[in-house]
């Protein structure tokens, strides 16, 4: 195992998670469910794990239950009906000059431990348009908000960029 301390060793668990994960991006890439590809694929994500499986720390932060898929389908559908409302409403802004726009940077602090957390949050914000993660510290990201209304508190701010996707994804991520 790894006795490095900037690296954390990897339970069995997320060595399998590390196993699926390249996997599934093999098949992804291949486009193709052939036997061939299936074993190409399985060989190769073996040899990744195996080799380099301890380099993957970032999966640390995955909680392992069985109500996971469940969980992950749940965040995707909320990510998705944020991005088509997200989008609706900065196309009115283009297009209906007169709608405000007031951009501004805000912060917001999120719950979520794990760098795996964290990073997400960061790119589901920045791919929901009309916000861009601008930096992130600890616990605090820095975000970009094309529309901040005036006289809102960090919380509601929070609340507001934040909330659904933090409460989402905190159900299996650490």
């Amino acid at each position: 195992m790894n006795d490095s301390p900037d690296i954390p060793s990897l339970s069995w668990k997320h060595q399998a998670l590390v196993f699926f994960v390249s996997l599934l991006l093999w098949l992804l890439l291949a486009g193709s469910l052939a036997v061939e590809e299936l074993a190409a694929g399985a060989l190769v994500s073996l040899a990744v794990t195996l080799l380099f499986g301890s380099r993957f720390g970032i999966f640390t932060g995955f909680r392992f239950s069985w109500m996971a898929p469940v969980y992950i389908l749940a965040y995707l559908v909320d990510f998705f009906i944020a991005l088509v409302g997200a989008n609706l409403d900065l196309a009115r802004r283009v297009l209906a000059p007169s709608l405000p726009i007031r951009p501004e940077l805000v912060e917001i602090r999120t719950g979520l431990k794990s760098p795996l957390g964290r990073m997400l949050l960061a790119n589901t914000i920045t791919l929901t348009p009309g916000t861009l993660t601008v930096d992130i510290e600890g616990d605090r990201l820095l975000v970009h908000w094309v529309y901040s209304p005036p006289g809102m508190s960090p919380e509601e701010i929070t609340r507001e960029i934040a909330g659904s996707f933090e409460s989402r994804l905190s159900r299996f991520l650490i």
